[in-house]
């Protein structure tokens, strides 16, 4: 992707954290998303329901709730809807069978078997690995942004220099973030319970 970075080292350094910064709430996104041993409302983010001819995300179509740990409770605010959204949720990657009894749709969220978090945490580590890439990609567009500068004679090799040393400890900083967050999610995929 190419980005307009800016004409200062300022509006340089201010695009990049931008970025880094959107790529660490990304995987925040990305992470929640990813089903664990217990109920989660965010599991249900990527499902969109077909609501009158128009995908439509779940949570706009019913009231969603977790009334005990393993379980999520779908109300439809147009009960003839509810053969679409189990429809949706049955045609998802999730794995998780519904159980429509007409006016509600319960969702038991099962123990994971082992396989199952080894390939989850596989995944995790797939995802996380492309947010590392984006943050370095930034670093990359940031310091190619720096020495066009550095060229047009905008700037000082040592405020180059400075920039670049400023760039990689924001991208090693970044990195780090993605990393407790990935620990921290591997950890509640294992935990049993």
């Amino acid at each position: 992707m190419s980005y307009s970075l800016g004409e200062t080292l300022s509006e340089v350094t201010a695009e990049a954290q931008n970025r880094m910064r959107k790529t660490v709430d990304d995987l925040g996104r990305e992470l929640a998303s990813i089903r664990t041993g217990r109920a989660s409302l965010a599991i249900l983010d990527p499902i969109r329901v077909d609501y009158y001819g128009t995908q439509t995300p779940l949570n706009q179509v019913a009231t969603l709730s977790i009334p005990e740990p393993s379980m999520i409770l779908m109300q439809p605010w147009d009960a003839s809807q509810i053969g679409a959204i189990e429809k949706s949720i049955l045609s998802s990657s999730l794995g998780l069978n519904p159980v429509n009894d007409g006016k509600v749709i319960r969702l038991k969220i099962p123990a994971l078997t082992e396989e199952r978090r080894k390939e989850l945490v596989k995944y995790l580590h797939q995802v996380v690995e492309n947010h590392r890439v984006a943050a370095r990609n930034a670093r990359r567009d940031a310091n190619d942004t720096v020495k066009k500068l550095l060229k047009d004679k905008k700037i000082s090799e040592d405020e180059q220099h400075h920039n670049h040393d400023e760039m990689q400890a924001l991208t090693d900083k970044t990195i780090k973030e993605l990393d407790e967050a990935a620990e921290t999610k591997e950890k509640e995929i294992f935990e049993i319970g």
